[in-house]
């Protein structure tokens, strides 16, 4: 194949990510604006049960705020971002979108009414499309094949450190200063991290850490779904991380509200412990799973998948254990272990889905993946639970929204274990078939 202006600029210019130091400094950074992309979407679950009370809202429309309505725009909005992404610079593109969402998270606090918060929300999820492509697709650049898995776990933290700052930083905020104040303190320094990636992060060189070449042209949106369709591996992967978040995505968005309307304990202690359990123990479980992945698919690429599988079994009899406890305490620690669990699949599908596409194939193959996961998790799961509460609520008062998680995040963990273990079927072949 001929040299692509891409290749031509491969070898004239110097990698600027050669060196591990380099590599590491950069994924630390990309990995900050994880971090606030979750702290800012998480946020709203601690602070839910005062924003109900003062704007007078529902179970439906609080599911509909956390979930559908971010989701539409989230994944709306990533698929011409993505494929930006895959023809231009990937590192401004990361600079305008965290300081859009950070600087609508912040607004989020003067809101007057719910549709004023509902359109803030929408703003945040607009912002937050650009992140996780753009970033999946330089870090795919930036490390060897062998270090993928491993550099997107340390990535996917983010999510959990996210979560561990918002629930932290939410539940203190809000019992000392209210709701509205939170939003201000968390919006205000992401857009400070915005100026740290536009000047302190390099774009890297397509496909220079694998020694391929990629094509003259860049492919369509049609034809990188086209690709991925014909792939049965993906189709399963997609689902089976949709299904997994759609468990995972209702119980972030919905179990502080549960402990606080049937356990007695204060938002500032709550928050602490789910900040420990899905923070601290999330990014554990994270790191861990990916690098084991990225070491024994070294033998079997089906490792990948099965590891996504497994951590979802592993899941199914302790969430059902988590919303049927008699106290705040166990309910607790019975969340543990499916706390630092629920994201494992994140950085390990996104290993998978970039070594199907071509190299100019990578950030729209994650939007994606993470439209297929977002419109079933982030959409799909804080909705539905919603839903089911409210109807279960004349009936069985408190007790309506643990009940319905009961009733369905077990159904989806099972559910989504099964899609990663058909996904093994076929990804060896099909990995072996991807384009330039």
């Amino acid at each position: 194949m001929a040299n692509t202006p891409d290749n031509t600029a491969s070898s004239a210019l110097e990698n600027p990510y050669a060196t591990p130091a380099r590599r590491y400094y950069a994924l630390g950074v990309l990995t900050l604006v994880y971090t606030f992309n979750f702290i800012d979407r998480q946020l709203l679950a601690i602070l839910q049960e005062g924003i109900k009370a003062d704007l007078g809202l529902s179970d439906g429309q609080l599911g509909l705020l956390t979930g559908l309505a971010f989701a539409m725009f989230y994944v709306i909005a990533g698929i011409p971002i993505a494929g930006l992404a895959d023809r231009s610079n990937r590192r401004n593109i990361i600079a305008l979108c965290v300081f859009i969402w950070s600087f609508m998270t912040a607004i989020s606090g003067m809101v007057q009414n719910y549709l004023q918060l509902l359109l803030a929300r929408i703003g945040v999820g607009i912002g937050e499309a650009g992140g996780s492509p753009p970033a999946h697709s330089m870090i795919s650049d930036m490390f060897p094949v062998h270090q993928r898995a491993g550099a997107l776990g340390i990535f996917s933290s983010g999510i959990n450190i996210g979560i561990l700052f918002g629930f932290l930083f939410g539940g203190w905020l809000n019992e000392f200063f209210g709701w509205r104040t939170a939003f201000l303190v968390v919006g205000v320094p992401g857009i400070l991290v915005a100026a740290l990636v536009r000047f302190q992060v390099r774009e890297p060189i397509r496909g220079l850490m694998e020694s391929r070449q990629a094509t003259r042209e860049s492919p369509t949106f049609r034809q990188v779904v086209g690709l991925l369709w014909s792939r049965r591996s993906f189709r399963h992967v997609a689902l089976g991380c949709g299904l997994n978040a759609f468990a995972g995505y209702a119980i972030l968005n919905w179990t502080a509200s549960f402990m606080l309307r049937n356990h007695e304990i204060s938002t500032g202690e709550l928050g602490t412990w789910l900040s420990l359990i899905f923070g601290l123990g999330g990014a554990g479980g994270v790191l861990l799973t990916s690098r084991l992945a990225d070491r024994l698919a070294v033998a079997d690429k089906r490792w990948y998948v099965w590891a996504s599988a497994g951590a979802s079994l592993i899941c199914v009899p302790l969430i059902a254990l988590v919303y049927t406890a008699d106290s705040a305490r166990v309910a607790l620690l019975w969340l543990i272990i499916p706390g630092s669990l629920l994201t494992v699949y994140v950085p390990i599908s996104v290993a998978v889905i970039h070594s199907l596409v071509g190299l100019k194939m990578r950030a729209t193959g994650s939007a994606i993946l993470y439209l297929v996961l977002n419109i079933i998790g982030l959409g799909g799961g804080p909705w539905c639970v919603g839903l089911l509460s409210d109807y279960l609520e004349p009936e069985m008062g408190t007790a309506a929204l643990g009940t319905a998680m009961l009733y369905l995040l077990p159904v989806a963990m099972l559910w989504s274990a099964t899609h990663f273990v058909l996904a093994g079927r076929r990804l060896r072949g099909e990995i072996e078939q991807a384009p330039a």
